[in-house]
């Protein structure tokens, strides 16, 4: 039996009007609009957009900053109207796509609680239903009573992000909202999407974490340049979407012909491929720079293979390469915050502006294990601006 369509996105394009000239006066207005001047310029966000969002997809929506997507989850939100094509919703939506919108610092959060449910079409019954709920997954039963000018930034998030995905709507919209929170909240986040995932709710997600398209996504589609370049199996358009990221900035246009700025970027491991906390892990970087006056630092990230989310990362940021040459950069750390993973070494280059000038996928990247027992107290070594481990390792090189 086929699934119902929860959401059905039809033939959908959007433009936006662009002033190219300033009218001082309705006077000057009118004049250009006779002389045929339209004193703006078109820009074609969405070119004729078409997909179906089943009920119980977990749907992603990829695609690089500028290329249409927080546009579409605005039109799908019925925020903005399309130039042509529909959208249909079956059911009741709760969308998330800026944190916070809808809240006033003046009221208290038990009472922003109220006014945000209302704005998403629920009624003071149910939220009255879903408070206790609301209340409980942010974790600020102390503070309800206060106003929210007198929150943390912290605070605000959770308050508003736990609105969003514990009301009670057939259909959840997200735009890149998985970074939320300090790490022990996003863990809990983590979960709550997995229970989703599991229960076969409705839910759609834009976001640039490819580790958690592939963890949390049935189905996705890659937008560029406002068109879907890519939909169907999430690994498929992840990957796509990550190989299309990692196309190899090593050519530069001069004139008519282009110069190469890097060879043979490599890394391989100095010590085994199995480590303890104990251990010290230590890897080495190379490449060969063909250009002078070009700084080029590396960045890299430990990767967990089976979720593909990035656990540790750093970069040489303060031990820049520059002038041609042979360059080799050694880096040791430990990893005593693990428990039986298996980690990919991803690693690149980048130039003085963060612009990738080699390959993100380094072929035949290492792979490595960590075992041990995690000692939840040692959690107080995560940064929680980012939810990774705190980078402790050391660099050395030969420039």
């Amino acid at each position: 039996m086929d699934k119902k369509i929860a959401v059905r996105v039809d033939h959908v394009s959007k433009y936006f009007k662009l002033p190219t000239e300033s009218t001082q006066s309705l006077r000057t207005a009118l004049v250009n609009r006779f002389r045929g001047i339209k004193g703006y310029k078109e820009q074609h966000v969405l070119r004729d957009i078409t997909f179906d969002v089943e009920e119980g997809d977990f749907f992603g929506i990829l695609g690089r900053n500028g290329s249409g997507k927080s546009t579409l989850l605005k039109i799908i939100s019925q925020i903005y109207e399309p130039e042509k094509g529909s959208v249909t919703v079956n059911g009741k939506m709760v969308s998330f796509i800026e944190l916070g919108v809808g809240f006033n610092p003046e009221l208290t959060g038990r009472e922003n609680v109220y006014l945000n449910g209302a704005m998403l079409g629920f009624t003071t019954q149910e939220i009255d239903a879903m408070y206790d709920d609301i209340v409980d997954f942010a974790e600020l039963h102390d503070f309800m009573n206060q106003k929210l000018k007198n929150y943390s930034s912290g605070m605000q998030v959770r308050l508003a992000f736990s609105v969003a995905i514990k009301a009670q709507g057939d259909i959840l919209i997200l735009d890149e909202v998985l970074a939320v929170g300090d790490e022990a909240f996003q863990r809990k986040c983590n979960d709550y999407f997995l229970e989703r995932k599991d229960s076969g709710k409705t839910t759609i997600l834009v976001t640039h974490d490819m580790g958690a398209v592939k963890k949390y996504c049935n189905k996705a589609i890659l937008i560029e340049d406002g068109l879907i370049k890519a939909q169907g199996d999430p690994v498929d358009v992840s990957n796509q979407y990550s190989f299309d990221n990692i196309q190899v900035a090593t050519e530069v246009e001069t004139d008519d012909e282009k110069e190469k700025l890097i060879e043979n970027f490599s890394v391989k491991m100095l010590t085994p491929d199995k480590v303890t906390p104990e251990d010290t892990l230590e890897f080495e970087f190379s490449f060969e720079l063909l250009k002078d006056n070009l700084p080029i630092h590396i960045a890299f990230s430990f990767v967990d293979i089976t979720t593909g989310l990035g656990l540790y990362n750093d970069n040489s940021w303060d031990f820049k390469c520059i002038g041609k040459g042979h360059k080799t950069l050694r880096y040791q750390c430990q990893l005593p915050y693990f428990n039986h993973v298996k980690l990919r070494l991803m690693a690149y280059l980048r130039d003085d502006k963060q612009h990738d000038v080699d390959m993100l996928m380094i072929p035949n990247p290492p792979i490595f294990s960590v075992d041990r027992k995690v000692d939840e107290s040692n959690f107080s070594e995560v940064d929680s601006s980012t939810g990774l481990l705190v980078r402790q390792g050391q660099w050395q090189t030969n420039k």
